[in-house]
């Protein structure tokens, strides 16, 4: 592979990106298509370059701020830049000019010796972070080496249209589109899809048509835990950007009655298209005011499966999401976590004798998640916990590892080269 030549328009470009997503007022990859689309004479080559180094800025910026000292990252952009162009390409490939009597500043940054550094800044994490993470798993130094990866592209296949063998043929074919994809099947979800590359998704006819969704393994794994069947009453209780109420509208065979429900009606209003194109009848998104809005109360006792896919750190996707560890702090977990406590009581209202209720984060955190449902459960006798590898093992699923973390289901990164995500099974006695 060559080494590019950085030249001085990405290292400034980078700069001046990185002055604005270092204020961390809002999520990077919002910051970055603005950028760019504020700045469209800048080349495919140079996008590329400019949007990898941000993201590795933002994965390692404990150890670049480390190596910095006393320089504070926000206040020196441009060498945030070419330190983080230097650690990612080596020295030799910027540019003369690009370096503009900053090389002896980068030179110094580079001499501090990563191994030298105390753990947390090695963590790429900061320490309440790791002290929790660290403190609770007896693998955290490869959980946390993995959350500063690159994370894969994972598909999700809809088999209300295709099959997966016949879209995996169709990604490794050469076409006006793209070039033939290294595309695999994923290693546990019947409809996964991994792709390596980044190609230019919504370019293709499969995406168009609806035959493929962008989705993360693990995600497609909590559809099939909520397992949902034709023609029942089924409701995504935290329904977002709706890709996990994609995925169980597709599972319904798009039978029955899928209530898509969130408090933020812009994202819903995304779901319309999505739905369209993936061919789906069944899905009624709602905008609620609240987890005890009305339309919510008036479900009491009818519903046969509820997901909470619920509102939590995202420490499990900091691979996707590198600023959101810089974002979120203490003081917001606590509160996105009394917010988890009362959005389950109000979801578990709505189900039925017999019912199912699969409660989800995409966290790490033990206080996001077997807390949560612990202390439900003690509140909460008439509700029982499924092992989740059993309900998986019913539809011919096997996890690796499941038997670790029983009875919950987990994923992690380092283990299972997905996203971390948790989940709960819970059935309403009858």
């Amino acid at each position: 592979m060559n080494t590019p030549r950085i030249t001085s328009l990405v290292v400034d470009s980078l700069a001046a990106l990185l002055a604005q997503v270092l204020r961390f007022e809002g999520p990077a990859d919002a910051a970055m298509s603005r950028y760019f689309k504020m700045h469209p004479k800048l080349g495919q080559r140079d996008r590329g370059l400019i949007a990898e180094g941000c993201f590795y800025a933002l994965r390692h910026l404990a150890s670049l701020k480390w190596q910095m000292q006393p320089a504070l990252p926000a206040r020196a952009p441009r060498l945030v830049a070419l330190v983080t162009l230097a650690r990612q390409h080596g020295l030799g490939a910027l540019d003369a000019r690009a370096l503009r009597g900053d090389e002896r500043a980068v030179r110094h940054a580079l001499a501090l010796k990563l191994d030298t550094a105390p753990a947390t800044v090695r963590a790429e994490v900061p320490l309440w972070l790791f002290q929790r993470v660290t403190a609770q798993y007896h693998d955290a130094e490869p959980l946390l080496a993995a959350l500063t990866e690159a994370a894969p592209l994972d598909l999700r296949v809809n088999t209300l249209k295709t099959q997966r063998d016949a879209v995996l043929a169709e990604l490794r074919q050469p076409t006006r589109e793209h070039a033939p994809l290294a595309a695999q099947p994923t290693a546990v979800s019947p409809e996964g899809i991994r792709l390596f590359d980044k190609p230019g998704l919504t370019r293709w006819p499969l995406y168009r048509d609806g035959l493929i969704e962008v989705q993360d393994e693990g995600s497609q794994l909590i559809a099939r835990l909520v397992q949902p069947k034709r023609g029942e009453m089924v409701v995504d209780f935290c329904a977002g950007a709706g890709g996990k109420t994609l995925a169980l509208g597709a599972l319904m065979r798009s039978t029955g009655r899928l209530y898509a429900f969130d408090i933020h009606a812009k994202r819903l209003a995304g779901l319309g298209p999505r739905m369209a194109r993936a061919g789906l009848s069944n899905v009624h998104p709602v905008a609620i005011a609240s987890e005890n809005d009305t339309r919510v109360k008036r479900l009491a006792g009818k519903i046969d499966r509820v997901l909470v896919d619920a509102p939590c750190s995202g420490s499990g996707t900091l691979r996707r999401n590198p600023d959101l560890k810089w974002r979120f702090d203490e003081a917001e977990l606590a509160r996105v976590n009394a917010v988890q406590r009362s959005v389950l009581r109000a979801a578990a209202r709505m189900l039925k004798p017999g019912g199912r209720l699969v409660y989800a984060t995409c966290s790490l955190l033990t206080l996001e998640n077997q807390e949560v449902i612990e202390e439900f459960l003690g509140e909460q006798p008439q509700f029982a916990l499924l092992p989740a590898a059993e309900v998986l093992q019913a539809q011919g699923i096997a996890v690796p590892e499941a038997q670790r973390f029983a009875p919950w289901f987990t994923m992690l990164p380092h283990l299972h080269g997905t996203d971390g995500f948790f989940a709960a099974v819970l059935e309403r006695r009858r």
